[in-house]
């Protein structure tokens, strides 16, 4: 039998805090310039990293999203983010296949901007997956009209930190709900 997961935060949060947090002065995604940058591939591309991440995700996703179908994120950033979360769920019983959301739709092959595992279902409930929240911008541009316009419905944003800088405002006020693991005050609590 296997052992409860527990959502780990502590242990993580160790771990961005060695890993991921930089101080610095650094230009982010959104065009802003910030005097910190967290870097979660750091973390996550690490064996525990990845499991604490997953096992957060699964446990947020288990507890306020049972109808959840499948998880998704915009490469690269969310690559290991949903892959942790669909092993954790298939170790626990429970399948999550995953939807990698390319930022634009490939110019050969079949054009595809989302690779979707065969069994996603059409119309499937989706939880959408990031490691850092500033503005939102990647996820409004990019994540989100990808995953509608192939008429998926997003559930939920989940995302292992929220740098509290307006993106979960402008999320909400557009009608998505969003969860962090730590918010910036948390981590540098």
């Amino acid at each position: 039998m296997l052992a409860p997961i527990l959502c780990a935060e502590a242990r993580l949060k160790q771990m961005l805090l060695k890993l991921s947090y930089k101080k610095g002065t650094f230009k982010l995604t959104s065009g802003r310039e910030s005097d910190f940058y967290v870097d979660g591939k750091k973390t996550v591309l690490d064996g525990e990293g990845s499991f604490l991440v997953g096992a957060c995700f699964y446990s947020m996703i288990r507890n306020f999203y049972p109808d959840a179908q499948a998880v998704a994120g915009v490469t690269l950033g969310a690559d290991p983010l949903i892959t942790a979360t669909s092993l954790i769920a298939f170790q626990r019983g429970r399948s999550l296949p995953q939807i990698i959301i390319r930022k634009e739709a490939k110019k050969h092959g079949t054009g595809n901007q989302l690779e979707a595992a065969a069994t996603v279902s059409e119309n499937a409930n989706v939880i959408l997956l990031d490691d850092v929240l500033t503005t939102g911008g990647t996820l409004l541009k990019i994540g989100i009209p990808a995953l509608e316009r192939a008429g998926y419905k997003v559930l939920a944003i989940l995302v292992v930190v929220d740098r509290e800088e307006g993106g979960r405002q402008i999320l909400e006020e557009r009608g998505y709900g969003i969860r962090s693991i730590l918010t910036r005050t948390e981590l540098l609590a």
